[in-house]
């Protein structure tokens, strides 16, 4: 966090001064390591085996906060018969389908709703990506269940814990992540003693954690613990995603991901919704308790918002102008899709591929096949130069005269040329107003789509043809302003706002959008940020003048809430857990609830409410229900649904990696997503054969001095001269090993490409003793490419394309590769390099790497078949 994140880690500094105690968990020791009071290295890609162990450590010690757990989270809830955990099936749960390398999920379900609830068969869901729809909310369940509040009962979700997460012994955790036990003690000690009615601590993940064939699963066992604790929904405690810079949050609340809508709406799939009814009902799922029981207001003021007055209830809103998604949609299909000659041209903006994405050549090689690619970009990043200074010009595998790709490169204006809103990784919308006019042709985003859509519209004005509708009956009618016709970005601002459409007046609250039509919201989770005509996110009342919730700096979705689901801040009978941690609470006089924050609650329902039989939607959620976008109410310790790869995280694995699963007989995620094309590979790993032809861990982050992949850095003097070219850091140890030099060159080989790097030899990086033998990790920063002041080979270009089978996220945290002293070869010599080394190992183009690598037979009741006779054996 301070390496990357600097700007908020002064806060972590701030409580540490007033006497929090900061665990820093990283393979490499960092400047946040540095300020830490305890540092733990760490195996990439074993964080479920450390965090499991934290688990366990909390309910073997009973020391989780059990009247939180009891009231507030589905610890209590029985599980259905059928379900047979990992421990039964050597990593595999109960309903494995070998033939699609996902699960069936109706024996995860709670007892008595087998049939009703879940999303039965998940393979379709992998490829849509289904994990990214359940971000701001909880899957589907049914809101009646069968609970043990006793918590004896052997198939409530509290034993199915226990026994889940037994074999994670500070023992395991040694074995596993390399971690020494009295160091991983001390911090479950710690954590463990954050929690209870006077204290609270606090989770915090950057955005890599996300990149790993796991990363979902990562951030559920972290959440575990939090529920665990009883730290979510409370001051000083939660989850807090480092999102990056400044609006990765924002592109996901108003999406630039294929299958989302504005505020986690889901893409409609074109078998699966063939109509508006059938869409709204698989959003807000009939019989459930919580807020998604009003998606149709939400949905309808959405279509209402893009088509205007085409957008009527008789049309069900224009939902037929609404694309489909039929598959997979996601970045690395697409560029295969490029390389296969599916995709004739490309917009790219705010991304660099050709070096920020994970298989560097096979992104160049698949823009080198397109008709045509537009770049908008503050420079001229690699993506828009690939075809005449890409690394595989030298080789002769792009030949610039014979490359097809016609590159139309536009300059884009950066933040502080265009105006608008920034949503950073509290959800806290920011604006900002334009500093200086953007320099010669350069452009805002608004600009460059309002001006390309109205002339699109304009050449098809008169048309006959249904496929030109969608376009022709958007509501584009933005006012402009300046020389240059600039959209206002505040008019839009109002539009996502949402606004009643008989009147124009701004909507004050998501509360307030309508499912017939008289109401257009452009997202419903930003309704409020132009509250009254007033530009919320523009707010700027200082610290001093407020209280410490800083209500009136920028405006928060949803509804200005700057905690989530803070109605755990009090009791189930709506008192502050402490007096020290009072946040929101019941107010009985006044009967409502009150407090620092907006409620995350309904404001006048009190705690003693108890749903009327039948209930659904809000209604239905109880006084002491606070997670109010789960189905249940509840905060989900064990995921009957919603996530593909298990309703309990599982250590297993990175798709890469030198040694065999020390837990289970399954190696790697079995659902993951795996792309068996002639471009992509996996190195080899344990059962396979030679997995020593890569013997070493590689991982990669940020400098502070460098952002992303450098387009913007790299071009700035100041910064070009602080990190003036590429690296890599190894131990003392590995580079005796490997007879590398401090300060010399050095090349690292995967099976997709061949890098190099300047040496820098370090304590920074540790060998670690795992399951009996030394593990060598080495480390790159991602930031490097062929363009700019400061130029150097790019570390994506060693990864291969696996994915999370959730949110298909690359695992580009941790791979394996082999070192060598001295610099690469160039030109076709290089390609040679490649080829001997897969050769040696094994890897066969297009050949699908191994999916189950244990014998599992189906136990005798349960349901879905599980693999037979798939594999090998494990020792």
């Amino acid at each position: 966090m301070a390496e990357a994140h600097p700007v908020g880690f002064q806060w972590v500094m701030e409580a540490k001064r007033r006497g929090a105690k900061v665990f820093h968990v990283d393979p490499r020791f960092t400047r946040t390591s540095a300020v830490a009071d305890t540092y733990l290295p760490i195996r990439a890609g074993t964080d479920i085996a450390l965090l499991g162990g934290v688990v366990r450590y909390i309910l073997d010690n009973e020391l989780d906060f059990r009247e939180y757990v009891l009231a507030y989270t589905n610890a209590a809830t029985i599980v259905s018969e059928q379900f047979a955990d990992t421990e039964d099936g050597d990593g595999l749960f109960s309903g494995y389908d070998p033939h699609t390398d996902s699960y069936v999920q109706t024996s995860w379900q709670y007892a008595g709703h087998e049939q009703d609830s879940g999303s039965g068969h998940t393979a379709k869901e992998r490829d849509g990506a289904a994990g990214l729809q359940h971000e701001s909310h909880g899957a589907q369940v049914s809101g009646q269940t069968a609970r043990d509040e006793t918590l004896q009962h052997p198939r409530c979700v509290y034993q199915i814990l226990r026994r889940h997460f037994a074999r994670y012994t500070p023992e395991m955790v040694e074995r596993v992540c390399g971690i020494p036990r009295e160091k991983f003690l001390e911090l479950a000690r710690a954590w463990a003693e954050n929690s209870g009615r006077e204290r609270t601590g606090a989770l915090v993940y950057s955005v890599g954690w996300t990149q790993h064939s796991v990363g979902v699963q990562y951030i559920r066992t972290g959440a575990i613990i939090q529920l665990l604790l009883g730290n979510m929904g409370r001051p000083g405690g939660g989850i807090l995603a480092l999102r990056g810079h400044a609006s990765i949050q924002g592109s996901t609340d108003i999406p630039t991901l294929f299958n989302l809508l504005p505020g986690y709406l889901p893409m409609p799939h074109h078998a699966d919704h063939p109509t508006f009814d059938d869409w709204v009902d698989s959003i807000r799922h009939p019989g459930q308790k919580g807020f998604w029981g009003n998606a149709r207001a939400y949905a309808a003021s959405l279509l209402k918002a893009y088509w205007g007055d085409a957008a009527t209830p008789e049309n069900d809103f224009c939902y037929d102008h609404l694309p489909r998604m039929t598959g997979d949609h996601g970045t690395y299909q697409q560029v295969l899709n490029m390389i296969d000659g599916k995709i004739k041209g490309y917009f790219l903006l705010g991304q660099n591929p050709a070096v920020g994405s994970a298989h560097g050549r096979a992104q160049r090689l698949g823009m080198a096949n397109l008709d045509w690619l537009v770049v908008r970009d503050l420079f001229m990043i690699e993506s828009a130069t690939f075809w005449k200074n890409g690394p595989e010009v030298a080789t002769g595998e792009i030949v610039p005269q014979e490359c097809r790709t016609e590159v139309f490169f536009l300059p884009a204006a950066s933040h502080v040329e265009k105006e608008g809103t920034f949503t950073q990784t509290q959800r806290l919308l920011q604006w900002r107003e334009k500093a200086v006019e953007p320099p010669g042709d350069a452009r805002s985003e608004l600009w460059f789509f309002y001006h390309l859509g109205r002339r699109l519209r304009e050449k098809l004005a008169g048309s006959a043809h249904r496929r030109d509708r969608a376009l022709l009956d958007l509501a584009w009618d933005y006012p402009t302003h300046g020389p240059l016709a600039e959209p206002s970005a505040e008019a839009v601002l109002r539009e996502i706002n949402g606004y009643d459409v008989s009147t124009g007046r701004p909507l004050a609250s998501f509360a307030e959008a309508k499912d017939d039509g008289s109401t257009a919201v452009g997202c419903w989770i930003y309704s409020g940020v132009y509250a009254d005509g007033v530009n919320q996110a523009a707010r700027r009342r200082s610290r001093h003048e407020q209280d410490w919730v800083a209500a009136e700096w920028g405006w928060a979705w949803p509804a200005n809430r700057r905690t989530l689901y803070n109605r755990a801040s009090a009791d189930p009978q709506g008192r502050p857990w402490s007096e020290r941690k009072k946040y929101v609470w019941w107010d009985p006089q006044a009967g409502e609830w009150t407090g620092y924050d907006v409620p995350d609650f309904e404001r006048t329902k009190p705690p003693t409410y108890r749903p009327p039989q039948g209930a659904s939607g809000p209604a239905a959620l109880a006084g002491d229900d606070p997670f109010v976008m789960q189905g249940d109410g509840k905060g989900w310790l064990y995921a009957p649904s919603g996530v593909l790869d298990g309703p309990l995280p599982t250590h297993y694995e990175p798709a890469e990696s030198p040694m065999r699963n020390p837990l289970y007989g399954q190696q790697a995620n079995p659902t993951r997503k795996v792309y068996a094309h002639p471009v992509n590979s996996v190195n080899p790993s344990p059962p396979q054969e030679h997995s020593a032809v890569f013997p070493y861990v590689f991982t990669v982050s940020r400098l502070t001095e460098h952002h992303t992949a450098g387009a913007m850095s790299r071009t700035v003097s100041p910064l070009a001269e602080l990190q003036p070219e590429m690296f890599v850091e190894v131990s003392p140890e590995l580079a005796a090993e490997a007879g590398l030099t401090h300060l010399g060159w050095a090349h690292l080989i995967s099976g997709r490409a061949v890098i190099e790097a300047k040496v820098l030899v370090t304590d920074r990086l540790t060998p670690l003793r795992v399951d009996g033998r030394v593990i060598h990790q080495l480390w790159l920063p991602y930031h490097f490419g062929y363009e700019g002041l400061v130029t150097g080979d790019s570390a994506n270009d060693l990864f291969g394309i696996t994915l999370d089978p959730n949110v298909l996220i690359q695992e580009s945290k941790v791979g394996t590769c082999d070192i060598l002293p001295g610099r690469r070869p160039t030109g076709p010599p290089l390609r040679d390099l490649v080829d001997d080394y897969r050769r040696r190992a094994g890897i066969v183009p297009g050949e699908r790497p191994p999916t189950v690598t244990t014998r599992v037979r189906r136990p005798a009741g349960r349901s879905g078949d599980g693999p037979r006779e798939k594999g090998a054996d494990h020792a």
